[in-house]
């Protein structure tokens, strides 16, 4: 026959709850191992015996790292709360200083200082996230860097637009004094024939003005 079903309760015999004690706490540690093996997770236990002995179970080199992991994700979930009493928050002050020692030696791993300390699967972890932490630097630099050069192709779009409407106004006003040049040139050309011919006939006539136009004949010195 198989063994009954055990009643939940507490275990009156004292000899009887302390053997019960060593082997369900030997059970909790072979379960809390094969997660830890089957599933490559962090397991951390901790048991008080009723003599307030401590027997403690860790997958990972170091419980106090476990320790300050679990400290820091219940306080960050406790300040991310809305409705959290101000008294608790200031008894947790001896916390945030556990806190702020964690973040400062997470700080200087990043950095790549104080990796001794660390397991190998802790500093897998700090790979990774170096890696996506440079991976969404990269990403930021190419976004910055296709803004500033999509921003000065515009300009010089711009700068050429006016250099070309420069240009062409400067043509237009070269135009406008060229065709107000001519009609004088052509003018003055026409005065200077004038004159050229009048002056010519005097001479060839000996004195006869018949190029002169006779009003012009009273104003002509008598040899």
């Amino acid at each position: 026959m198989g063994r009954g079903r055990v009643e939940m309760k507490r275990i009156e015999n004292k000899i009887s709850r302390q053997v019960t004690f060593s082997k369900r706490r030997s059970g909790l540690w072979k379960k809390a191992n094969e997660i830890s093996l089957l599933c490559d997770a962090d397991v951390a236990l901790i048991v008080f015996s009723t003599s307030g002995k401590l027997f403690h179970y860790c997958s990972h080199p170091s419980m106090g790292r476990l320790v300050e992991r679990y400290e820091q994700h219940t306080y960050s979930q406790k300040i991310g709360a809305p409705n959290e009493p101000k008294e608790d928050l200031l008894l947790d002050h001896p916390k945030l200083g556990h806190h702020l020692q964690y973040l400062h030696r997470t700080m200087r791993n990043y950095a790549g200082e104080d990796l001794d300390p660390l397991s190998f699967r802790e500093l897998q972890s700090l790979e990774h996230q170096l890696q996506n932490a440079l991976k969404r630097i990269r990403n930021k630099k190419n976004q910055l860097m296709h803004e500033s050069i999509s921003q000065l192709q515009k300009k010089e779009k711009s700068l050429q637009h006016q250099n070309h409407a420069i240009k062409k106004e400067v043509r237009e006003k070269q135009q406008i004094g060229e065709s107000r040049e001519k009609p004088r040139e052509a003018q003055d050309i026409s005065s200077s024939k004038l004159h050229n011919l009048t002056m010519a006939g005097a001479e060839e006539d000996g004195g006869s003005n018949s190029l002169i136009p006779p009003w012009l004949l009273d104003h002509v010195p008598r040899r």
